[in-house]
């Protein structure tokens, strides 16, 4: 076990001096596939991450500093990362791509030099107001006391309440109303939830560069953002369908999968459903699927509980372009 073990940090030492390498040599394409590599060899290490955050376009390198959080809390360099690319996004992009990222409010109003974002507030009108009215009152009852008072005891005012302590306040409470139309998609393996939860950290590689993957043939492009599943050969797209990711509440994992397995129907069920007859389900990982959908037509909108919908027969020419193994890439 111990020669695995230094056989894996050997590779993994390679593959990102590699990517260093292809890096300094103006070779973007070859960097991020070769840094992708050295993160899948050791996802447990921040350097990769940190090393595809600078390679990537931005709102794809907020997600791998996001990783690298998630590895090492206390990083200074992820935390110098985070401004960096933030300041490479536009004040329109920004409140989206931490939203994807699923950064961690307290850390983002930490570390924020930009403007702020709509959640913001160093200091909220109420306090403010508290404040004031507190200030104003004290005032007057000390020009209505006499000249010869002594002097008020500071104890009995409650001036505790008057703290300008900036305390941004988080609240997710907004992101828990389900759409009217809402219909759970998951098969019985997913667990479900009441609150938002951040993605499932499984790989965390994806590809924005259809180039990057064109060795893999025919592969599956899912585009949570746009709602749009790709159908791939080599470089070339063949087909593109509008779909229903994941709500906020039930997101879609991000990464790259291959399919394991295929049925042209099957159910699911979860707590207080049953879908009979699901048609052309293709699982690519646990109980995450591209499926066909007959109990919605809102295709376009966050919809399902992280399974991928698409209409049938789009489903059903998906089913047979793909096989067992197709790589799977799903990005924000």
């Amino acid at each position: 076990m111990v020669v695995a073990s230094e056989n894996t940090d050997q590779d993994y030492l390679v593959a990102l001096r590699a990517a260093r390498a292809a890096l300094a040599k103006g070779r973007r394409v070859e960097a991020r596939r070769l840094a992708r590599r050295a993160a899948q060899i050791a996802p447990s290490k921040e350097e990769p991450w940190l090393f595809l955050a600078a390679v990537s376009e931005p709102r794809a390198g907020l997600a791998y500093v996001a990783r690298a959080l998630e590895i090492n809390p206390n990083s200074r360099t992820a935390r110098k990362a985070i401004r960096w690319v933030m300041q490479r996004l536009s004040p329109q992009e920004r409140t989206q791509a931490v939203r994807e990222a699923q950064l961690p409010d307290e850390l983002v109003y930490q570390l924020a030099p930009w403007e702020s974002l709509a959640s913001r507030r160093l200091l909220s009108t109420r306090v403010f107001l508290s404040a004031l009215l507190l200030t104003v009152g004290i005032g007057i009852w000390l020009v209505n006391q006499p000249a010869d008072a002594q002097q008020p005891q500071v104890a009995s005012v409650p001036l505790a309440k008057a703290s300008f302590t900036p305390t941004p306040t988080k609240t997710p409470t907004a992101t828990l109303t389900p759409t009217p139309t809402m219909t759970p998609t998951m098969t019985p393996t997913s667990t479900p939830t009441t609150t938002p939860t951040r993605r499932p950290s499984v790989s965390w590689t994806y590809s924005l560069d259809p180039q990057e993957l064109a060795s893999e043939g025919r592969w599956i492009d899912v585009d949570v953002t746009a709602q749009q599943v790709t159908a791939y050969v080599g470089d070339t797209a063949v087909r593109q369908f509008t779909v229903s990711t994941g709500t906020r509440a039930h997101p879609t994992v991000l990464g790259q999968f291959r399919i394991y397995a295929r049925y042209r129907a099957a159910p699911m069920s979860g707590p207080g459903y049953y879908l009979p007859g699901v048609p052309f389900v293709m699982y690519f990982y646990k109980g995450y699927s591209l499926h066909g959908t007959y109990w919605h037509d809102n295709f376009g909108t966050p919809m399902s509980h992280g399974c991928v919908n698409m209409r049938t027969p789009e489903a059903e020419w998906l089913y047979d372009f793909a096989s067992f193994g197709t790589l799977v890439n799903i990005h924000p």
